[in-house]
């Protein structure tokens, strides 16, 4: 399904003679064009890797992830409103 989504792109990419704006920065136009096929490259990476490690630490990976991402999450937010305290705090002194 990848593959197919990604030749697609190119597809699309040959038919429209894609110009990327002239205001993006030359990262932005070198990787525009080959987005697809580096998400296909890294997707693969990153499977091979984990069919080659034991299933109960690819398990532990994963659930690591989606346990850290919302704690992270709330601890900015945490942040922000003592930020925004003391702001209303300046404010009504």
């Amino acid at each position: 399904m990848i593959v197919l989504r990604k030749r697609i792109h190119e597809m699309k990419m040959v038919e429209r003679n894609f110009e990327p704006p002239s205001d993006w920065m030359d990262w932005e136009k070198r990787y525009y064009t080959s987005y697809d096929s580096l998400i296909c490259e890294i997707m693969g990476i990153l499977q091979s890797q984990l069919m080659n490690t034991r299933p109960s630490l690819a398990f532990g990976m994963i659930a690591l992830t989606i346990l850290s991402v919302p704690t992270s999450t709330g601890v900015v937010l945490f942040h922000l409103m003592e930020i925004a305290k003391g702001f209303m705090a300046g404010i009504s002194a």
